[in-house]
Protein backbone atom coordinates (compact mmCIF):
# COMPACT_ATOMS: atom_id res chain seq x y z
CA UNK A 1 0.00 0.00 0.00
CA UNK A 2 3.26 2.45 0.69
CA UNK A 3 4.92 1.75 -2.59
CA UNK A 4 1.53 2.61 -4.60
CA UNK A 5 0.91 5.65 -3.12
CA UNK A 6 4.43 7.23 -3.32
CA UNK A 7 4.55 7.86 -7.34
CA UNK A 8 1.03 9.88 -6.38
CA UNK A 9 2.90 11.54 -3.62
CA UNK A 10 5.76 12.59 -5.93
CA UNK A 11 3.59 13.55 -8.57
CA UNK A 12 1.67 15.75 -6.27
CA UNK A 13 5.18 17.74 -6.10
CA UNK A 14 5.69 17.66 -9.53
CA UNK A 15 2.34 19.46 -9.83
CA UNK A 16 3.07 22.04 -7.07
CA UNK A 17 6.04 22.97 -8.46
CA UNK A 18 4.31 23.17 -12.29
CA UNK A 19 1.75 25.13 -10.66
CA UNK A 20 4.54 27.55 -9.54
CA UNK A 21 6.40 28.18 -12.26
CA UNK A 22 2.93 28.95 -14.10
CA UNK A 23 2.00 31.91 -11.43
CA UNK A 24 5.27 33.25 -11.62
CA UNK A 25 5.22 33.57 -15.33
CA UNK A 26 2.19 35.12 -14.86
CA UNK A 27 3.22 37.56 -12.19
CA UNK A 28 6.32 38.24 -14.95
CA UNK A 29 3.45 39.57 -17.35
CA UNK A 30 2.78 42.39 -14.93
CA UNK A 31 6.59 43.81 -15.34
CA UNK A 32 6.87 44.01 -19.14
CA UNK A 33 9.33 45.95 -20.52
CA UNK A 34 8.56 48.14 -23.36
CA UNK A 35 11.00 47.58 -26.45
CA UNK A 36 9.23 49.19 -30.08
CA UNK A 37 5.31 49.17 -30.93
CA UNK A 38 3.71 47.15 -29.22
CA UNK A 39 6.56 44.96 -28.86
CA UNK A 40 7.54 43.92 -24.78
CA UNK A 41 9.67 41.63 -22.98
CA UNK A 42 9.02 39.75 -19.98
CA UNK A 43 11.08 36.33 -18.91
CA UNK A 44 7.37 34.51 -19.44
CA UNK A 45 9.11 32.01 -21.85
CA UNK A 46 12.12 31.51 -19.47
CA UNK A 47 9.65 29.82 -16.30
CA UNK A 48 7.22 28.28 -18.88
CA UNK A 49 10.91 26.18 -20.38
CA UNK A 50 12.12 25.49 -17.39
CA UNK A 51 8.52 23.32 -16.67
CA UNK A 52 9.65 21.50 -20.06
CA UNK A 53 12.95 20.95 -19.32
CA UNK A 54 11.98 19.62 -15.90
CA UNK A 55 8.88 17.41 -16.67
CA UNK A 56 8.78 17.33 -20.26
CA UNK A 57 7.23 19.35 -23.56
CA UNK A 58 3.53 18.58 -22.35
CA UNK A 59 4.13 20.82 -19.57
CA UNK A 60 5.45 23.69 -21.52
CA UNK A 61 1.94 23.31 -23.44
CA UNK A 62 -0.34 23.00 -20.61
CA UNK A 63 1.74 26.29 -18.96
CA UNK A 64 1.31 28.13 -21.38
CA UNK A 65 -2.28 27.80 -22.58
CA UNK A 66 -3.45 28.14 -18.64
CA UNK A 67 -1.40 31.52 -18.70
CA UNK A 68 -2.38 32.80 -21.78
CA UNK A 69 -5.93 32.07 -21.11
CA UNK A 70 -5.41 33.72 -17.65
CA UNK A 71 -3.35 36.63 -19.58
CA UNK A 72 -6.43 37.49 -22.17
CA UNK A 73 -9.05 37.50 -19.18
CA UNK A 74 -7.46 39.84 -17.46
CA UNK A 75 -4.61 42.30 -18.18
CA UNK A 76 -4.14 41.77 -22.18
CA UNK A 77 -5.70 44.02 -24.72
CA UNK A 78 -5.35 42.30 -27.81
CA UNK A 79 -8.15 39.34 -27.41
CA UNK A 80 -8.37 35.68 -28.72
CA UNK A 81 -5.74 37.05 -31.61
CA UNK A 82 -3.09 38.08 -29.02
CA UNK A 83 -4.09 34.55 -26.90
CA UNK A 84 -3.08 32.36 -30.13
CA UNK A 85 -0.08 34.34 -30.81
CA UNK A 86 1.08 34.12 -26.99
CA UNK A 87 0.57 30.64 -27.23
CA UNK A 88 2.50 29.68 -30.54
CA UNK A 89 5.37 32.03 -29.52
CA UNK A 90 5.85 30.38 -26.38
CA UNK A 91 5.44 26.53 -27.41
CA UNK A 92 7.63 27.30 -30.51
CA UNK A 93 10.17 28.36 -27.96
CA UNK A 94 9.50 26.14 -24.69
CA UNK A 95 8.30 23.07 -26.74
CA UNK A 96 11.22 22.33 -28.93
CA UNK A 97 13.85 23.25 -26.22
CA UNK A 98 12.26 20.87 -23.82
CA UNK A 99 11.71 17.94 -26.90
CA UNK A 100 15.35 18.06 -27.54
CA UNK A 101 16.72 17.89 -24.32
CA UNK A 102 14.22 15.31 -23.41
CA UNK A 103 16.30 13.29 -25.70
CA UNK A 104 20.05 14.81 -25.20
CA UNK A 105 19.97 15.65 -21.28
CA UNK A 106 23.13 17.25 -20.97
CA UNK A 107 25.08 20.71 -21.68
CA UNK A 108 25.48 20.35 -25.20
CA UNK A 109 21.84 19.04 -25.37
CA UNK A 110 20.56 21.94 -23.80
CA UNK A 111 22.70 24.52 -26.37
CA UNK A 112 21.66 22.42 -29.08
CA UNK A 113 17.60 22.36 -27.81
CA UNK A 114 18.11 26.44 -27.03
CA UNK A 115 19.34 27.22 -30.40
CA UNK A 116 16.85 25.35 -32.27
CA UNK A 117 14.26 26.78 -30.43
CA UNK A 118 15.32 30.52 -31.02
CA UNK A 119 15.15 29.66 -34.72
CA UNK A 120 12.26 27.67 -34.72
CA UNK A 121 10.27 30.63 -32.27
CA UNK A 122 11.97 33.41 -35.07
CA UNK A 123 10.17 31.58 -37.83
CA UNK A 124 6.88 30.94 -35.92
CA UNK A 125 6.77 35.12 -35.22
CA UNK A 126 7.77 36.67 -38.50
CA UNK A 127 5.06 34.04 -40.19
CA UNK A 128 2.42 35.30 -37.48
CA UNK A 129 3.57 38.92 -37.63
CA UNK A 130 3.30 38.65 -41.48
CA UNK A 131 -0.31 37.39 -41.58
CA UNK A 132 -2.32 38.02 -38.74
CA UNK A 133 -0.78 41.40 -36.87
CA UNK A 134 -2.26 43.25 -39.66
CA UNK A 135 -5.72 42.42 -38.75
CA UNK A 136 -5.70 44.09 -34.91
CA UNK A 137 -3.03 46.74 -36.13
CA UNK A 138 -5.13 48.35 -39.07
CA UNK A 139 -6.00 51.71 -38.47
CA UNK A 140 -9.86 52.66 -39.27
CA UNK A 141 -8.73 54.80 -42.91
CA UNK A 142 -6.57 51.76 -44.19
CA UNK A 143 -7.22 48.18 -45.59
CA UNK A 144 -5.86 44.99 -44.21
CA UNK A 145 -3.85 44.90 -47.09
CA UNK A 146 -1.98 48.09 -47.21
CA UNK A 147 -1.44 47.04 -43.43
CA UNK A 148 0.13 44.20 -44.29
CA UNK A 149 2.71 45.92 -46.90
CA UNK A 150 3.67 48.22 -43.93
CA UNK A 151 4.20 45.09 -41.80
CA UNK A 152 5.86 43.06 -44.43
CA UNK A 153 8.70 46.53 -44.29
CA UNK A 154 9.12 45.86 -40.35
CA UNK A 155 10.10 41.58 -40.49
CA UNK A 156 13.40 42.11 -41.17
CA UNK A 157 14.64 45.28 -39.50
CA UNK A 158 11.89 44.96 -36.43
CA UNK A 159 10.57 41.55 -35.60
CA UNK A 160 13.50 39.54 -36.62
CA UNK A 161 16.08 41.30 -34.34
CA UNK A 162 13.58 41.30 -31.25
CA UNK A 163 12.36 37.84 -31.61
CA UNK A 164 16.23 36.83 -31.90
CA UNK A 165 16.99 39.53 -28.91
CA UNK A 166 13.88 37.77 -27.09
CA UNK A 167 14.26 33.75 -27.89
CA UNK A 168 18.21 34.44 -26.82
CA UNK A 169 17.99 36.20 -24.16
CA UNK A 170 15.34 33.79 -22.63
CA UNK A 171 17.90 31.27 -23.43
CA UNK A 172 20.78 32.56 -21.68
CA UNK A 173 18.61 32.76 -18.21
CA UNK A 174 17.00 29.44 -18.49
CA UNK A 175 20.94 28.60 -18.68
CA UNK A 176 22.08 30.46 -15.43
CA UNK A 177 18.50 29.37 -14.01
CA UNK A 178 17.81 25.78 -14.42
CA UNK A 179 20.98 23.94 -12.65
CA UNK A 180 20.43 25.71 -9.09
CA UNK A 181 16.24 25.05 -9.88
CA UNK A 182 17.14 21.11 -10.28
CA UNK A 183 19.82 21.16 -7.87
CA UNK A 184 16.64 22.45 -4.89
CA UNK A 185 14.41 19.95 -6.60
CA UNK A 186 16.44 17.24 -6.33
CA UNK A 187 17.44 17.89 -2.21
CA UNK A 188 13.67 18.13 -1.62
CA UNK A 189 13.27 15.05 -3.46
CA UNK A 190 11.13 16.03 -6.11
CA UNK A 191 13.28 14.64 -8.91
CA UNK A 192 15.65 11.46 -8.61
CA UNK A 193 19.24 12.17 -8.52
CA UNK A 194 21.32 13.43 -11.16
CA UNK A 195 21.87 10.60 -14.44
CA UNK A 196 25.44 9.81 -16.23
CA UNK A 197 24.10 12.28 -18.96
CA UNK A 198 23.33 14.90 -16.35
CA UNK A 199 26.33 16.08 -13.83
CA UNK A 200 26.01 17.81 -11.19
CA UNK A 201 28.53 20.01 -11.37
CA UNK A 202 27.83 23.73 -12.63
CA UNK A 203 30.49 24.78 -15.21
CA UNK A 204 31.27 27.66 -14.37
CA UNK A 205 32.56 28.75 -18.28
CA UNK A 206 28.67 28.20 -19.18
CA UNK A 207 27.78 30.62 -15.90
CA UNK A 208 30.46 33.17 -17.64
CA UNK A 209 29.33 33.35 -20.86
CA UNK A 210 25.42 33.05 -20.23
CA UNK A 211 26.52 36.10 -18.56
CA UNK A 212 27.96 37.66 -21.12
CA UNK A 213 25.28 36.62 -24.09
CA UNK A 214 22.84 38.33 -20.99
CA UNK A 215 24.86 41.56 -21.50
CA UNK A 216 25.20 41.70 -25.18
CA UNK A 217 21.03 40.85 -25.32
CA UNK A 218 20.33 43.48 -23.20
CA UNK A 219 22.43 45.90 -24.98
CA UNK A 220 20.80 44.52 -28.40
CA UNK A 221 17.35 45.53 -26.88
CA UNK A 222 18.64 48.97 -25.96
CA UNK A 223 19.75 49.32 -29.63
CA UNK A 224 16.51 48.15 -31.01
CA UNK A 225 14.55 50.62 -28.46
CA UNK A 226 16.55 53.38 -29.52
CA UNK A 227 17.80 54.22 -25.91
CA UNK A 228 21.30 53.64 -27.15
Amino acid sequence: MQSSSQPKKVDLRKLCVTAVLATLAYVSLLFRIPIVLFLSYEPKDVLIALGGFLFGPLTSVVMSVLVSLLEMVTISSTGIIGCVMNILGTCAFACTASVIYQKKRSLSGAVIALVSACLVMTATMLLWNYFITPFYMCPPDMTVGQMRGQVAGMLIPIFLPFNLLKSGLNSALLLLLYKPLVTALRRAKVLPGSSEGEKGKVNLWMILVSLLLLCVLILGFLKLSGAI
